[in-house]
């Protein structure tokens, strides 16, 4: 198996609208099928889903198609040589039932995000019974477990896997070129991320609106909704995939506040993987991930306090040649370590291991 083709079932969770499965699954296909890997891929939730969940709307409809089409796709599991499944195959449904359904191909589970605390701490003592323990029935069965980051990794095996890999979520270097820094009449701190994670940016809000005040900064916010910070001036762009490298070519800094929290913790610093590949450095939260992406002191800085966010992004800001050697120094960390061209080979690699060692258990 190591020598031929190897075909694969991709149950992602969704369309490329998703980023978990746009950046973990989908922007790998085309370098996996030059490796000899023909994955086809049968999204769960379609974009129209996202869409309403990013306007505020449950779409009870869309939700019936998802389940409609991911049961439409189990008689043909059997077809393939291995199946990668993005966190679950069905959601709300036990582990020990969704094993039976997998049957004796093959199966890897990819997680890059503390997903089993959806369950373990719904507010439902029901969903928490009866679901708190899905992944101890469906990891030990796993050929393989990958994982977003050490916290992840190190929860995986706690719950029973047997092998596990550790695949950094990444970015495709080709979509983000090496760009001048910008010219700013004042600091332009980015942050980019979703409605979910916008309420993170509060916890800097009084460094932000310190660092801004005088009219000495401002934050460029791109996402699908704005936040209001008090004594912050904003700049809100909508993102848009087609843009987002572009979009962050045109910031000074980037920032990702997180609080210390269990589901944070398994977060894998992607959005700190995307400033430091367009060339700017960062200042972060030092919670899962965030500490093992940024050097400090050399990719851009760590902070917990208040004093410690406005230390940085105050130096940052007063020392144009410090955003530059950060810069650059962040942009080769990404080309050594986290760029779809390193892990490629890794994750096929790890792919392929999976169904070979599966085929000798058999």
């Amino acid at each position: 198996m190591d020598a031929g083709p190897l075909s694969v079932l991709l149950l992602c969770r969704y369309e490329r609208l998703g980023a978990s499965s746009r950046l973990r699954f989908l922007d790998y296909l085309p370098a996996l099928a030059q490796r000899g890997l023909q994955v086809t891929a049968a999204p769960f939730f379609d974009d129209a889903y996202l869409t309403a969940y990013y306007a505020g709307r449950r779409d009870v409809t869309a939700i019936l198609r998802a389940y409609g089409r991911r049961l439409a796709v189990l008689p043909q599991l059997r077809r393939y040589d291995l199946i990668w499944i993005e966190k679950e195959m069905l959601p709300w449904l036990p582990g020990g039932w969704e094993r039976r359904l997998l049957g004796a191909t093959p199966y890897v589970v990819d997680f890059d995000d503390a997903w089993a605390l959806r369950y373990q701490t719904h507010r439902l003592a029901m969903v928490r019974r009866l679901l708190g323990d899905k992944w101890r029935a469906l990891l030990p069965g796993a050929a393989l477990v990958l994982c977003g980051s050490a916290a992840l990794e190190e929860w995986a095996r706690q719950e029973g896997a047997l092998r596990t890999a550790l695949i950094p979520t990444v970015i495709d270097l080709e979509r983000y070129p090496p760009r001048p820094s910008p010219c700013n009449d004042v600091l332009t701190i980015g942050w980019i991320g979703t409605r979910s994670t916008l309420p993170h940016l509060t916890l800097a809000g009084e460094a932000l609106a310190q660092v801004c005040a005088g009219g000495r900064a401002r934050l460029r916010l791109i996402a699908n909704q704005t936040l209001d910070l008090p004594g912050v001036p904003v700049e809100f762009v909508p993102w848009r995939e087609d843009q987002e490298a572009a979009l962050l070519s045109g910031v000074d800094v980037g920032i990702m506040p997180l609080p210390d929290a269990p589901w944070e913790r398994g977060k894998c610093a992607y959005k700190l993987i995307q400033y430091m590949a367009a060339g700017r450095p960062v200042v972060a939260s030092p919670v899962g991930a965030n500490a093992e992406v940024v050097v400090d002191g050399q990719t851009g800085f760590l902070a917990t306090t208040t004093s410690e966010w406005i230390s940085a992004l105050t130096a940052l800001r007063d020392d144009t040649s410090l955003r530059g050697a950060m810069g650059a120094a962040g942009r080769q960390r990404v080309e050594q370590r986290y760029c779809l061209q390193v892990q490629a080979d890794r994750l096929a690699a790890a792919l392929r291991l999976a169904a070979g060692e599966a085929g000798r258990r058999s």
